[in-house]
């Protein structure tokens, strides 16, 4: 069975870099350009996908319904799915944060995997709620599914399932401040069951027209 994750389009507090963690906020523009974009790759190369799962907040459930527009499946919401969340960091710009939780940010650098941001969660628990909502997903009976989430809960997940030594991971760009390989957004990463076995991690190539477009625009 093959999982397609899938994070979520640009949000408007991504634009901004802005912390997020679960609150509910929209794409940007760009996003649901990425969401377009995300959704024709879905059409063209998911037939073996039965179903489309969903973490309940706006920005990955709007990427997940013009998927489930382009290509007819079902859209389902997993709560589960949802972003780490980010406690007293939530709605704070990230440049702003050493300044106003300085002792917070120095423990959460620290690397501690059972630091809870307060208010919000530590590593440790989003990495054993992201491992077990794949898992459980991944014992449905179908031939496949599309799963968008966010970059935190996913590449957490992953590292869980697959040790976060896995070539694929290793090498990819870490997310400041979070210490977790980096997930464009609207990127793609296949995850192949039973195993798991990681096919494939943080693929743009679908998103290179939009880039082709914005030099198109600036030039």
């Amino acid at each position: 069975m093959r999982q397609v994750l899938i994070r979520h389009g640009e949000s408007l507090s991504n634009l901004e870099e802005r912390v997020q963690g679960q609150a509910d906020v929209d794409l940007s523009d760009l996003g649901h350009r990425q969401a377009a974009a995300v959704a024709v790759w879905c059409r063209e190369n998911a037939a073996d996908v039965d179903e489309i799962w969903s973490s309940p907040l706006r920005r990955a459930r709007d990427t997940a319904a013009a998927i489930a527009a382009a290509t007819g499946l079902p859209l389902r919401i997993e709560d589960d799915l949802r972003e780490l969340h980010a406690g007293i960091f939530q709605g704070h710009l990230w440049g702003d944060l050493e300044e106003r939780f300085p002792e917070e940010v120095a423990r959460w650098r620290s690397g501690d995997i059972h630091y809870s941001i307060p208010g919000g969660e530590s590593r440790s628990e989003l990495s054993a709620r992201g491992r077990a909502v794949l898992e459980s997903l991944a014992s449905r009976p179908v031939g496949g599914m599309i799963v968008v989430a966010h970059g935190g809960l996913l590449t957490a997940a992953l590292g869980s399932l697959v040790g976060r030594d896995h070539p694929l991971l290793a090498s990819a760009a870490q997310r400041p401040f979070t210490k977790l390989p980096a997930l464009a957004n609207a990127s793609l990463t296949l995850l192949q069951w039973p195993g798991p076995r990681l096919v494939s991690f943080n693929e743009t190539a679908h998103l290179e027209v939009l880039e082709s477009e914005s030099r198109r625009l600036r030039s």
